[in-house]
């Protein structure tokens, strides 16, 4: 998401950089309508989703006030720093353990250059798992989360077997015994709120995930996303590497739920985040192993700022979580959901049952927009900011301004104009 936002930044930023170099020439960029401004609690209520409703406002550059700029400057010179160490330590030491647990030992390679070290055996996967899940959550403490509240929530399900009893044959009915019998889920499902997803996720159960392709080459990273057993995806493709992906995804899961020593498989089914409240379409890769999942629902209560992830960009992000003093996450675990012979039919009707199940629970809103109008809300934001820092610019140059000047030094050259006016 945030590379997505600079690009559209740096494009933006360019055009305007090139007319204000011609001088008087007549400038052909495009521009907002003029009305473009309130347009923006349009796109909020259109783009719900993606709207971050905290005091640091849409894209964390609202104006704050003073009493919240006075204790960002007070974290700046205590808690930033301190965290920070102490963040790159136990990510240092985390890399150094897996480093050695991995030394003369080869990775399992697979299909569409996919490799784990989520397979090895003996004390090397023990170690691996151990400091993995403690150190995870020694990060979170870190980063202000001292309290995880989770919630084991008891369903009853006696009701949804006796209907799957009256349309099932004999022969389903045992095999949907068997399935239950087995009671290990062959995939964890979560809504995805924050990259601190998974941070609970591997002090909770050390699962694996579905990643870019990109992280496995990370510093420290890739070699701890290989040790989780991550199943490396390039987004940006249109080629069979989808097709292929989707078929290791679901090889993986099968073997979860068939295989208690293999790693189970964490599956974010939105493709996306949000701020937390919504709950979007479920992809169906994670359904059509047609095993057993574990639902999980996640929510971050704030009172300042906002864990999720949604339209601000992840160096904002960053700074401002490790400014908060106090972080908090709610964790609701729902019992593992086991298909009908209809869901495992129907990986659609699969998927939306769980989905629906998920957003009764902790009364989330269901909303019917994807990756795509994310992408859509995040460039007209920035088409919007980049829409006025050019009309400031504009007015700079004629109070003899350069127009080089930084955007704060713009922001409150408007401010100045509006208190003389």
């Amino acid at each position: 998401m945030e590379s997505e936002l600079k690009d559209l930044n740096s494009k933006q930023l360019k055009s305007t950089a090139s007319s204000d170099d011609g001088g008087s020439a007549k400038d052909d960029r495009p521009l907002l309508k003029p009305d473009a401004a309130d347009n923006i609690q349009e796109l909020e209520k259109k783009f719900a989703p993606y709207v971050r409703n905290d005091v640091y406002g849409t894209m964390g550059r609202g104006e704050l006030p003073l009493a919240e700029k006075f204790l960002i400057g007070i974290a700046m010179v205590t808690l930033l720093p301190i965290r920070v160490v102490l963040a790159m330590t136990v990510l240092v030491i985390y890399y150094l353990i897996c480093r050695v647990c991995t030394l003369f030992s080869a990775p399992n390679r697979g299909e569409d250059e996919q490799e784990d070290y989520a397979h090895m055996g003996g004390w090397r996967r023990s170690v691996v798992v151990v400091t993995g899940r403690f150190l995870s959550r020694v990060m979170l403490f870190v980063l202000g989360f001292y309290w995880i509240t989770e919630t084991f929530r008891i369903l009853d399900v006696q009701e949804k077997s006796e209907n799957e009893a009256k349309n099932q044959s004999k022969d389903e009915d045992e095999a949907k015994d068997q399935d239950e019998e087995s009671g290990r889920p062959g995939a964890i499902i979560s809504n995805h709120v924050s990259y601190l997803d998974i941070l609970y996720h591997m002090s909770s159960s050390f699962p694996s995930f579905v990643a870019k392709r990109s992280v496995a080459k990370l510093p420290l990273v890739g070699l701890i996303s290989k040790c989780l057993g991550c199943v490396y995806v390039q987004r940006e493709s249109k080629s069979s590497d989808f097709k292929g992906v989707s078929g290791v995804v679901t090889e993986r899961v099968r073997e979860a739920h068939r295989d208690k020593s293999a790693p189970m498989m964490m599956l974010f089914p939105e493709g996306t985040t949000t701020n937390g409240d919504y709950l979007l379409p479920f992809k169906t890769g994670a359904f059509l192993a047609r095993a057993p999942v574990l639902p999980v629902i996640l929510r971050y209560p704030y009172q300042r700022f906002s864990p999720a992830w949604d339209s601000i960009s992840g160096a904002r992000h960053v700074f401002f979580l490790l400014c908060q003093f106090v972080n908090h996450i709610e964790v609701t675990s729902l019992p593992v959901y086991h298909p009908s012979q209809q869901e495992k039919d129907d990986p659609k009707l699969y998927a939306e049952n769980v989905r629906r199940l998920m957003a009764s629970e902790r009364n989330l809103i269901l909303s019917d927009i994807g990756l795509a109008e994310k992408r859509i809300y995040h460039a007209a934001l920035n088409e919007a900011e980049s829409s006025q820092l050019y009309r400031l610019s504009q007015s700079a140059v004629g109070y003899g301004i350069s127009t080089s000047t930084s955007d704060e030094e713009l922001v409150k050259i408007c401010k100045l104009n509006r208190h003389e006016h």
